[in-house]
């Protein structure tokens, strides 16, 4: 299952936590190997230097069209991200469900993910993980 992680570098934390449990723990159920792929814009890729927002936004959206579910931190900086605005279109625009995961110990999630989600879980191992393979297998 691809699944695509949206992030801000500046808060790259929420990524790598997400990223490590879903992709580098691994998920069994009745004794089948769940089998997770990482389909987000890793640091060094070279997407980053796109010539210009909207060849940066094609990159982006091609990744999201390769997916089967994209996961979105709600923190606060969501609200004012252009390019996690810019993932929500384009998974509206692909119709890949969004699993919106509440960081531990926020106190206010983003409004603009709360929105856009079909899934909402916390700061939770196990919960990411349900929430991924529910809507990746598409239970929504």
């Amino acid at each position: 299952m691809n699944v695509f992680i949206s992030h801000s570098w500046t808060y790259s934390d929420h990524y790598n936590k997400l990223a490590e449990w879903i992709f580098e723990d691994d998920w069994f159920i009745n004794g089948t190997r769940l089998n997770f792929f990482d389909t987000s814009v890793p640091r060094d890729n070279p997407i980053h230097y796109a010539p210009s927002d909207q060849a940066l936004q094609a990159a982006i959206y091609e990744r999201i069209a390769a997916s089967h579910v994209v996961v979105i931190p709600t923190g606060m900086y969501a609200n004012h991200s252009k390019w996690i605005k810019k993932e929500i279109g384009g998974s509206a625009l692909h119709r890949k469900p969004i699993l919106a995961v509440d960081p531990w110990g926020q106190k206010r999630a983003a409004s603009v993910v709360m929105a856009a989600s079909t899934q909402a879980v916390g700061w939770n191992k196990q919960s990411v993980i349900n929430g991924v393979w529910h809507l990746g297998n598409g239970n929504y």
